[in-house]
């Protein structure tokens, strides 16, 4: 059975040494992240974590959820670990002190959600889910609904989720079909198919409060092909007053739940909605114009729904990172004790009848790509954190607008390049343990599995490509890039001496290609589309190891830095100029090949006939 211990000192490292969170505190909340309370909070998760959530997760894949006459069961000991994540306030660590939660910052609220996730991806999903749920109705819902309907999330007596794909339609909202009818009570009545909805029904709470889009009829009754009419409603499984007292059943069924490949303990159900109660979100919007051509919606609640979204596109980026955390652990472990062959230098167990794995040079490959993917990614997350947290503050305008064009810039690169990696680090560490890996006994096919739909759902990552090549590159005419690469380029001016040179010279050779394959994308996918639809996913690649390679620099800096003054564990410093030197040998080096596959364009990718295919 798979084992985990929180990485409490990697956290520690990159919030104090890295970033140095004690010269940030007007930043909302830092003021009282001084080190002793970060390292009761992470702790405390940790234990919590690894003793009452990663036993279930193996254990649950097994049994699954149950679908019987209409009711979905989660699998055996999920209830009573929900009522104790709940009960120790694990699930509104980051809400605001108004509505129930401890109003921690969201730098540590990543941290919690990597260890969850880590230790019980399945499980995770449901508060994971409901925290975006309740985040939306706080800043689109109505009075009476952040009054009494969200302290019921954020206390965990209800759960929440997001209905957003159809049977028809997923990435393009364009072509769904459910529509919200409205009544002279102001109240809506939505019709429709969702699909894919995660933790969509379960018997953990009492009632869940869906979060659903859906079309609005113009004054004839029709559903435009186009965003215009769509809007964001609850929906709850049980109707609510506006005293928030749970009432009869709603029009929300049911239909079935999914066989999947993974994350089998988290109910993915299809939902019916016939004529369901609904509330719609935000100020009401302002109808088509007649003759108007497709636009946007014009609904304000719509921004409740793409918030929701960003913050699971974070969400589910972290849940890369956490896998790959979870499976180097488990990896490492077994290399350490399982003997095979000798080692080609010569024996280095002579006492015992064969060497163990972790001395032959590619298993360390292995192992060291899978401990690189999962401390940069969380390097990544944590620094996407800290600027949430600048946006949010009152610094000047232009520091707070460069972190947000920052966040939103990376927010598609933490999303696919980390699920990316994870799938990547949880099929090197299940490598690792050869056939036994295999096998269901020792839980590193779970790991797979599971890391797959990482990269597929809440925006597929050839789609994130396409929103980083195709919008955030040229929003604001290039203003968020450019930043960026300012950024990277001042910390690689600043270090010149002769210490950091093997981490920034391969990164000044990564970066230069990046900018290189930045302004081939400008130029020639403006010519033709379709060279930036190919070169996206390379793209995307490519930007991320060059970020998170800036980020291993300022990782390999700090420990430079503690190494040179004698302070704390050596070994962990050494351990970081490693896998630091591992990303810049044998990451970076990929741009080359990555800017080749980008200038390739796509008349290699477009000329052979569909019907040829």
């Amino acid at each position: 059975m798979p084992s985990y211990k929180a990485p409490v000192a990697d956290f520690e490292f990159l919030m104090f040494d890295v970033l140095e969170l004690e010269k940030h505190i007007d930043l909302p909340g830092y003021a009282d992240l001084d080190r002793a309370t970060v390292h009761d909070v992470l702790e405390g998760a940790g234990k919590f974590m690894s003793e009452v959530l990663q036993p279930l997760n193996q254990s649950g894949d097994e049994e699954g959820c149950h679908f019987e006459n209409g009711v979905v069961r989660t699998p055996k000991g999920f209830k009573e670990a929900y009522q104790a994540y709940c009960e120790a306030g694990w699930n509104r660590l980051g809400v605001p002190e108004q509505f129930g939660g401890a109003g921690l910052p969201i730098i540590l609220t990543f941290a919690v959600a990597e260890m969850g996730s880590s230790s019980n991806q399945a499980f995770t999903m449901y508060p994971g889910l409901t925290s975006a749920a309740y985040s939306a109705l706080i800043a689109t819902g109505a009075p009476w609904m952040r009054e009494h309907i969200v302290p019921k999330m954020v206390g965990g007596e209800w759960t929440g989720t997001m209905c957003l794909t159809e049977p028809n339609c997923g990435t393009d909202l364009r072509l769904m079909k459910t529509k919200a009818v409205e009544q002279p009570d102001g109240t809506y009545r939505v019709t429709g198919t969702k699909i894919f909805i995660s933790g969509g029904d379960h018997d953990l709470t009492k009632n869940i409060i869906h979060m659903v889009i859906a079309k609005i009829p113009d004054e004839n009754g029709k559903i435009h092909d186009d965003l215009s009419t769509v809007n964001f409603f609850m929906v709850p499984k049980f109707l609510v007053s506006e005293e928030g007292k749970m009432g009869a059943r709603n029009g929300v069924s049911t239909g079935s739940i999914e066989k999947k490949m993974g994350i089998k303990a988290n109910a993915t159900a299809v939902l019916n909605f016939d004529e369901a109660v609904a509330w719609r979100l935000g100020p009401k919007p302002q109808p088509k114009a007649a003759g108007a051509g497709e636009k946007g919606s014009s609904s304000a609640g719509m921004k409740g729904m793409f918030g929701m979204m960003n913050a699971a596109r974070l969400g589910v980026g972290v849940q890369g990172v956490a896998v790959s955390e979870v499976a180097y652990q488990n990896a490492v472990a077994y290399a350490k004790e399982r003997l095979v062959g000798r080692a080609l230098t010569g024996p280095k167990n002579p006492s015992g009848p064969a060497d163990p794995l972790i001395v032959h040079p590619d298993v360390r490959r292995m192992l060291l790509f899978a401990r690189a993917a999962a401390e940069g990614g969380r390097s990544l997350a944590t620094w996407i954190s800290y600027l949430l947290g600048v946006a949010q503050s009152k610094r000047s305008d232009a520091e707070r607008q460069e972190a947000a064009d920052l966040a939103d810039l990376l927010t598609p690169v933490i999303k696919a390049f980390c699920t990316d990696m994870g799938f990547d680090a949880a099929n090197a560490a299940m490598q690792c343990f050869g056939g036994h890996g295999y096998i269901r006994d020792n839980g590193m096919e779970q790991f797979v599995r599971d890391a797959r739909i990482n990269q597929t759902y809440e925006g597929a990552n050839g789609v994130q490509a396409l929103d980083l090549v195709g919008r955030k590159l040229a929003r604001n005419g290039g203003r968020a890039p450019f930043a960026l690469f300012r950024v990277i380029n001042e910390f690689l001016s600043a270090e010149s001496g002769d210490a950091m040179k093997p981490y920034v010279e391969p990164l000044k050779a990564g970066l230069a290609r990046l900018q290189d394959a930045t302004m081939w994308l400008a130029q020639n996918g403006m010519k033709n589309p379709d060279n930036a639809g190919a070169g996206s996913v390379d793209y995307l690649r490519m930007f991320g190891i060059v970020v998170v390679g800036y980020l291993w620099a300022r990782q390999a800096k700090a420990a430079q830095a503690k190494l040179a003054a004698k302070i704390g564990n050596q070994a962990f410093y050494e351990s970081k100029l490693t896998t630091a030197r591992f990303w810049m040998e044998r990451l970076v080096p990929e741009t080359a090949g990555l800017s080749e596959r980008i200038k390739a364009g796509a008349e290699g990718l477009m000329t052979l006939d569909a019907a040829n295919f």
